[in-house]
């Protein structure tokens, strides 16, 4: 495999990787470093963004080891989907428990839908491959 096909593979490889890793990470400090001083719904959304955070981090490592990761554009579908709803969902809703700024309040549900959207793809994916 060339350097070209390796990079779609190594960017979903690390972004699930990465995911996975803030996912532990804030899940764990929040319900260690925070419980105290969090409300237990601010406490929720954290662990609900982490939990979220954390499924779709394992898709994308399970998209990076498809054959055909560098170029389906489904999986490439799914992956860009699954990594803008971990910012979006995840992000917004870590923000939120942490500040109580709910300036990007509208976004978790965007993320929702980029979720979706990826499983959509990953589905169409699979009902269109050749073998």
């Amino acid at each position: 495999m060339g350097e070209a096909a390796d990079r779609p593979i190594r960017l979903w490889l690390t972004a699930g990787a990465v995911n996975g890793f803030i996912a532990v990470a804030m899940g764990a400090f929040a319900a260690h470093g925070l419980k105290d001083s969090l409300s237990p719904e601010a406490l929720d959304w954290v662990r609900t963004a982490s939990n979220f955070q954390m499924w779709h981090g394992l898709a994308l490592l399970g998209i990076a080891v498809l054959p055909a990761a560098s170029a389906d554009v489904g999986l490439r579908i799914a992956a860009w989907s699954f990594l803008a709803g971990c910012l979006m969902f995840s992000g917004s809703l870590y923000l939120l428990a942490l500040s109580g700024w709910r300036g990007l309040a509208l976004v978790t549900p965007l993320g929702g839908l980029a979720f979706l959207i990826g499983w959509a793809a990953l589905a169409y994916h699979g009902l269109t491959r050749r073998r």
